[in-house]
């Protein structure tokens, strides 16, 4: 059953609903027609006389057939050219009937769809269809509207908690100049830098996100790797590059913030990144693989939450502030794919991003 789940649509049962019932009235219709007006030509024979001759009259010659039945009498088998252009027309208004009923559901559930994938995607047709269909589309259409406010108000809220912590931060700094050196002032400068990398972290990614509430373009995936390869050759980093794709719908500088972080990665633990790219009509898959040490297999899941790192230490030249991954899985599913991480067999990690193109 479940084989045949995938083609269980409402278009589907409503055309097979419409077409029983216009099938069944037509044969129950052309049924009763044929037995109280029957054809031109036919002799209607009264249902008490038939297989038995009258009283008197001579019977049919021993061993002889019957006669066959009059044409007019034949009913609806086999069926003539006449009835197979009504059975095409039954199943033609059947199938137009069911995608004008299923229409107004498959629209609002392509919206959904892709509501699911981005927040800012274009509303849903609040003006055609029934009563109903036009009702849930103003209904998903409101739930988009609450959702980017309460997104806008979260990016605000977090954007301005991170900007005010910058003055006592640089106060702290400033308090520090006038300390000796010493094992304490150095493990504060630490700190400091640490918590000024979380809040660089936190203000690059809420602007990349605002960034990315319009519309999608038109982006050539090849060149937009091609450049992060070219950025990361300047700075003296070995970064690999094969494949090609076709351009993309996306949003590019939040696309291009998911690869740098990915490619930064590798480089910091594999001392080399790679990355391929492959292209179909279903998706485009980008990979980055490294040669470092891989993850534990129990750690694989948990290397996506923000601000979690494999190391120990708390030290932002070992391993960063843990949000590169996050920020890239987040970028990602905004993009309506998946991001996957995997140890490689011969070695290093492995991480997917899987781009839909629908």
């Amino acid at each position: 059953m479940a084989r045949f789940a995938r083609y269980d649509s409402m278009f589907l049962r409503l055309f097979v609903v419409m077409a029983t019932i216009m099938l069944c009235v037509h044969l129950l219709g052309v049924t009763v027609i044929e037995s109280l007006f029957p054809r031109p030509g036919g002799h209607h024979v009264p249902h008490e006389m038939r297989g038995n001759p009258p009283p008197g009259a001579p019977g049919p010659p021993q061993g002889s057939r019957p006669p066959p039945p009059p044409p007019g009498l034949r009913g609806i088998w086999p069926p003539h050219l006449g009835m197979l252009f009504q059975l095409a027309a039954i199943v033609a208004a059947s199938w137009a009937g069911a995608r004008l009923l299923a229409r107004p559901v498959q629209q609002l559930a392509s919206g959904a769809g892709r509501l699911a994938q981005d927040v800012h995607a274009p509303p849903l047709d609040e003006h055609t269809g029934p009563a109903e269909a036009r009702a849930a589309a103003q209904a998903f259409n409101h739930m988009q509207q609450r959702i980017r406010m309460q997104l806008a108000q979260q990016s605000r809220f977090l954007a301005a908690v991170s900007h005010d912590l910058r003055t006592p931060l640089t106060r702290m700094s400033l308090r520090l100049e006038g300390i000796a050196d010493n094992p304490v002032q150095y493990r504060l400068r630490q700190d400091l830098a640490e918590m000024n990398g979380l809040i660089d972290s936190t203000l690059y990614y809420l602007r990349d996100r605002d960034e990315a509430a319009g519309p999608r373009q038109r982006v050539d995936v090849l060149a937009l790797l091609q450049a992060v390869v070219d950025d990361a050759a300047e700075l003296g980093h070995e970064v690999l590059l094969n494949g090609q794709a076709a351009p993309l719908l996306a949003y590019p500088a939040e696309l291009r913030r998911a690869v740098v972080n990915l490619v930064e990665n590798a480089q910091r633990y594999g001392e080399r990144a790679h990355i391929v790219l492959t292209d179909s009509a279903q998706r485009v898959r980008i990979d980055i693989c490294d040669e470092g040490p891989g993850i534990p297999p129990e750690e694989l899941a948990r290397v996506l939450e923000p601000f979690y790192r494999l190391e120990s230490s708390r030290s932002r030249a070992t391993g960063g502030v843990g949000m590169g991954l996050s920020i890239a899985a987040d970028i990602v599913a905004r993009h309506g794919g998946e991001l996957t991480i995997a140890n490689r067999e011969a070695g290093g990690l492995r991480v997917r991003i899987d781009l839909p193109r629908a």
